[in-house]
């Protein structure tokens, strides 16, 4: 009887680097530490880095390990003058037949890849105004759009992301949180999405849209 051999998650069995400066550590849940966590969920990934520091629950069927590479490959990394060990993380599940903890595998993974980056590098997504009239600024923590309707927009700045406002039609998001950078531009984005026929609109990062001829009489 011939048996298939297990279809393991392409993203989830990659490893994942941590650069120099970076710790991750799984921890019990705690009030202070998350709130509103799914049923069942009992530990929390904490990574931390120059930038500041971020929680995510993780599944009771994911697992994560911190294995070194070999010898010879240990040492390549530099904190200053100092020669460091690379650091891996390996994140595995229980059952990767069951169809669950397989889609749990590789999104777990991914998140967090996004947290390491966060921590480490930051997240900067650029939003361009493009419409007679379109502005932005801000004011006390609070951005305040005109993009063509009767009555100015104000979108309040969640914790943790920096605007800067370089240009009137120009907005800056920087934050460590990929989803709640992301979440805010989407945010800003709902008030006037671009429109093929003049292309107008809020563009978000590298946003383009391809241009509609109108109806011809």
């Amino acid at each position: 009887m011939h048996v298939s051999p297990v279809a393991l998650s392409k993203v989830g069995k990659q490893l994942l680097r941590l650069p120099v400066g970076v710790t991750i550590t799984r921890q019990p849940l705690s009030k202070t530490l998350l709130t509103n966590v799914p049923l069942g969920v009992k530990s929390a990934v904490v990574v931390s880095g120059a930038l500041g520091t971020l929680a995510m629950p993780v599944a009771p069927c994911v697992s994560l390990e911190l294995p070194l590479l070999a010898k010879k490959d240990a040492t390549d990394e530099k904190k200053g003058d100092e020669k460091v060990a690379k650091r891996f993380v390996r994140v595995s599940v229980k059952d990767p037949k069951d169809k669950r903890h397989k889609s749990m595998w590789g999104t777990t993974r991914r998140l967090i890849e996004n947290m390491v980056t966060g921590v480490s590098e930051g997240f900067v997504i650029p939003i361009k105004l493009v419409g007679v009239g379109y502005r932005a600024a801000l004011e006390d923590q609070k951005v305040v759009l005109k993009l063509g309707h009767s009555h100015p927009i104000t979108v309040n700045v969640p914790q943790g992301v920096d605007v800067n406002v370089p240009a009137p039609q120009r907005l800056i998001l920087r934050g460590i949180d990929l989803q709640v950078v992301s979440q805010f531009a989407a945010n800003i984005r709902k008030h006037r999405p671009p429109e093929p026929y003049n292309q107008k609109g809020v563009f978000v990062g590298d946003e383009t849209i391809k241009k509609k001829e109108g109806k011809k009489r």
